[in-house]
């Protein structure tokens, strides 16, 4: 009795609390102090978009945060669809082309959505926490971000309102056949469905293939010398052009990350490189962005599907980059692995395959920028476990390789994802079965796996956008030197991980060389670089010419400070300014006398 009056009294207090709880947080929320505050837009980001309503989100976003944002289009895709692109920047800390700014792009491929997605919830993001949290203020304060959700809406249209098959091409029209007719040969959704399917034809004891004991939608290859029951036809379609091929020239047909200038290669030994680089709308209006915002300093294009954190180059022929930068590239890459589990940092040609003419080559070779590729999803986080995506490659294993995403499908997403092998009266082959993985299965998250892909990644791009140059100016010194002489010595830092200028643009000229001016009523007899200001030694003298106005063209490294000394004849104020193209412009005032 006495252990259940306790319980009693127990559950009663718990009750009342539960209760007073409840009030507490009506109350606090009825005045928006809740310790999870009201959004300004209450967004969902568990469905897929379309280009029309990716482009109808960030007009609200606009419309929303008028003061951070302003929507523009880079231009217009080969289906007259816009290229959107929102610009985030405090106009109250300087104007946009004063400050580093960080270029994010997505869905470069059709079928690659879930970047476009993150580049939306990245918008939402910072404005949603400006107010909120102080760290999410001071990088919206000191940066600016170019965010393109969409660089291939074409594509992604086409991936959207279809099947997906062929959806990762962009829409200019190609040959792919050789046959001189373009895109005449596209995938056929023969039975409606709106996924294409595999066919498999039943042929008892002439086919190539058998049942797999456990799953028989699992089609197996029969050893050497046997002969199974099934043959596999290939993909849903018909021979539209009569050439004995199906499906073989969907609309478009080239890739659209083969098309940059950077190791550039013709179509015969980079497929779907196109005619020369550029020459899809898409891309050509990327590049003219780019160009003219030459501030930009980090990059970060999402694709979708491998799990890796991606650096140039795409080739081994094209050597790899000096050791200054790979010290840069590998301490956000590493880090980023710990901000994203199940990822790899990886460079592209050694982790990927070789890739030519891809954009982050062109970025980071081009216009100096320092430039990263997510591949968002990884089969692994099915599962979230190392010891089941041991098994799923354990061929013992009941989620062995064939099974794991059958089991997922299954118990997890309840079907959804996997159409049944089902009778079918095909006009070429007769009686078969079709069915197959939808196209939302495989390369992209289950939706509600979205939200930590998004925030994530995300975070790890604000990492590697935190990181972009800042130039600061320092402590300064004035030494009289008699004769009417001064020494006046100006410490310029750059805070920031990423040089002013990589090795790698140094070495190709792509970024203006930073820039040190003086201004004022004294003459700069002699100036140079101090070795080290808390040692007397000698002064590295700059031979230039003109030394109120001195070019840099090694730029600033990261995380550094350097002391410019000047020796000068005269007395008053002296301005002292470094100019960086992707670090900004800093100034200070020296009083001599």
């Amino acid at each position: 009795m006495r252990i259940a009056r306790l319980l009693a009294a127990t559950s009663f207090a718990a009750l009342a609390l539960t209760v007073a709880l409840a009030a507490t947080s009506t109350k606090l929320g009825a005045q928006g102090m809740s310790s999870d505050p009201p959004h300004t837009l209450d967004l969902t980001w568990d469905r897929w978009l379309d280009h029309n309503e990716v482009g109808e989100r960030m007009q609200l976003m606009a419309r929303t945060w008028p003061k951070f944002l302003t929507l523009t289009s880079m231009g217009d895709s080969y289906g007259g669809r816009e290229l959107w692109v929102m610009t985030i920047n405090n106009p109250d800390t300087g104007p946009e082309m004063s400050k580093a700014g960080m270029f994010i792009e997505a869905n470069v491929h059709g079928n690659e959505i879930q970047g476009g997605e993150i580049c939306l919830y990245t918008i939402w993001y910072l404005m949603e926490n400006y107010d909120r949290n102080p760290e999410i203020q001071r990088m919206v304060d000191e940066r600016v971000f170019y965010i393109a959700p969409t660089v291939n809406p074409d594509g992604r249209d086409y991936f959207m309102d279809g099947t997906g098959s062929g959806a990762r091409t962009g829409h200019v029209p190609v040959d792919s056949d050789g046959d001189g007719l373009f895109d005449e040969d596209g995938p056929d959704d023969l039975n409606e469905n709106g996924v294409i399917e595999q066919i498999r034809k039943y042929v008892p004891g002439e086919g190539t293939h058998r049942l797999n004991q456990h799953d028989s939608r699992i089609m197996e290859t029969v050893a050497p010398g046997e002969k199974g029951d099934w043959v596999l036809l290939g993909s849903e379609g018909l021979d539209n052009d009569g050439d004995g091929r199906v499906n073989e020239d969907p609309p478009g047909g080239y890739d659209p990350n083969r098309n940059y200038a950077a190791d550039w290669q013709p179509n015969y030994i980079q497929g779907g490189s196109m005619d020369y680089p550029f020459r899809p709308p898409e891309s050509r209006a990327t590049e003219d962005f780019l160009a003219a915002h030459p501030n930009i300093a980090g990059m970060q294009s999402y694709h979708n599907s491998g799990g890796m954190i991606l650096r140039p180059p795409g080739s081994a022929w094209y050597g790899d980059f000096p050791a200054s930068d790979i010290r840069v590239y590998d301490e956000i890459g590493e880090n980023g692995e710990r901000i994203l589990p199940w990822y790899n940092y990886l460079i592209i040609w050694r982790g990927l395959y070789t890739v030519h003419g891809g954009s982050i080559d062109w970025t980071s070779d081009g216009h100096g920028i320092l430039s990263f590729s997510n591949e968002l999803w990884n089969g692994g986080k099915y599962f979230q476990s190392p010891l089941l995506t041991e098994q799923m490659n354990n061929p013992f294993s009941p989620l062995s390789a064939g099974r794991s995403r059958f089991f997922f499908d299954d118990f997890v997403e309840f079907g959804e994802m996997y159409e049944e092998w089902t009778p079918f009266d095909h006009p070429d082959y007769g009686e078969v079965e079709m069915g197959g993985w939808g196209k939302y299965t495989g390369r992209i998250n289950p939706r509600f796996m979205s939200m930590e892909t998004f925030h994530r990644n995300m975070a790890f791009t604000l990492y590697h956008a935190d990181e972009m140059p800042i130039m600061r100016m320092g402590e300064t010194r004035v030494e009289t030197m008699g004769g009417g002489l001064y020494r006046v010595q100006v410490d310029i830092i750059n805070e920031r991980l990423i040089p002013s200028i990589t090795a790698r643009a140094m070495n190709n000229r792509v970024v203006r060389p930073d820039l040190l001016t003086t201004d004022g009523n004294v003459e700069i007899v002699a100036a140079g670089w101090v070795v080290d200001k808390n040692r007397p030694g000698k002064t590295r003298m700059i031979d230039q010419e003109e030394l109120s106005r001195i070019m840099i063209r090694s730029g600033h490294p990261g995380r550094t400070t350097k002391t410019i000394e000047y020796l000068v004849r005269g007395s008053g104020n002296m301005e002292v300014t470094y100019s960086s193209v992707k670090g900004g412009t800093v100034s200070t005032t020296v009083r001599v006398r």
